[in-house]
């Protein structure tokens, strides 16, 4: 039997090194392709092969997936949600031509698997504030929101239509130490932590009170392949599935990183970002993917804030610090 040729594209993003790193550790070095726009992740360099590639060149994406004999994609390149309400028109192309893409190379090679992430922003205003159900109101108001919202029912389509493995998770805020802010709302929580560790005193963008689903990455990473590894018959949902672990505000995270850090200071600033965290649910039910495949977390609030703190560089400052 063949072995499992992984392609991942956005490889140098925030999810894309860690989740690239891990596949390396499961199916071998030289079995995971890792590819960007970008130039390689320096995590990623020296660690297994590397191509250049952008997702909106259907033709050349095509070629690499046939030179390269892959038989698994993951597809993590897209606008985030602060950065895509400043181009909307960008964002939109780009989220939704680069799925679509994927999905008819996908079909057309018959590959075993592709793996998207969703996101908590397909949820808008008038979807449940708390306990946010897997199935539920969906009226998202970011395009960011809209194009995922969109893309859930394109891997829905291509699944039943096609009988294509496609498989999703709607990601909350995301917390990592080896990648930066990528311009999520979300990415408050990582400034902060950089801005604890580099200068004691941290402007957050958004309210104090502001709950929002977060997830610290070493989480998301392994619920990504306990998913992808899951049996298909155990897959139930085929938009994407609800996945959660922490919910917390800025303040109760400004008070956790004080307990170690005792001189860090935090003001409060909102600005846009604050109208898009609105629009979210503050806690997510998860039950479908915990008794479909067996989704558990392993990191609360105080676990997460010890290992960040440990493992972030002193003197590194965020993207937008």
């Amino acid at each position: 039997m063949a072995k499992d040729k992984i392609l991942v594209i956005g490889a140098s993003g925030q999810i894309g090194v860690e989740l690239t790193q891990e596949l390396r550790k499961i199916y071998g070095d030289a079995n995971v392709v890792a590819s960007d726009l970008r130039e390689e992740n320096s995590l990623l360099k020296g660690t297994g092969p590397y191509v250049s590639l952008d997702v909106m060149n259907k033709e050349m994406l095509h070629v690499q997936v046939i030179r390269q004999r892959i038989t698994q994609i993951y597809l993590l390149a897209a606008i985030l949600s602060a950065t895509g309400e400043k181009n909307p028109a960008l964002a939109w192309n780009l989220n939704m031509q680069g799925l679509l893409n994927v999905l008819d190379i996908a079909r057309d090679e018959n590959l075993d698997k592709v793996y998207w992430p969703s996101s908590i922003a397909v949820f808008g205003p008038t979807s449940p504030k708390r306990a946010c159900p897997q199935q539920t109101i969906i009226e998202p108001t970011t395009v960011y929101g809209i194009s995922k919202f969109a893309g859930e029912f394109w891997c829905n389509y291509y699944c039943w239509r096609y009988g294509m493995d496609v498989r999703s998770l709607r990601y909350p805020g995301l917390i990592s130490y080896k990648s930066g802010p990528g311009g999520g709302t979300t990415d408050y929580a990582i400034e902060m932590f950089y801005e604890a560790k580099a200068e004691k005193d941290y402007t957050c963008f958004l309210k104090e009170g502001t709950y929002l689903p977060m997830m610290y990455m070493p989480d998301a990473i392994r619920a990504t392949i306990e998913l992808m590894e899951a049996p298909a018959e155990k897959i139930s949902v085929h938009t994407s599935y609800n996945i959660a672990s922490l919910s917390f505000s800025p303040k109760e995270l400004y008070e956790q990183i004080k307990k170690e850090i005792p001189d860090f200071n935090i003001s409060y600033q909102p600005d846009y970002r604050q109208n898009i965290a609105d629009s979210w649910p503050q806690s997510i039910d998860d039950s479908v993917a915990r008794n479909d495949w067996g989704w558990q977390e392993q990191y609360g609030l105080a676990a997460m804030t010890k290992d960040m703190l440990l493992n972030l560089p002193a003197g590194q400052q965020s993207a937008n610090g």
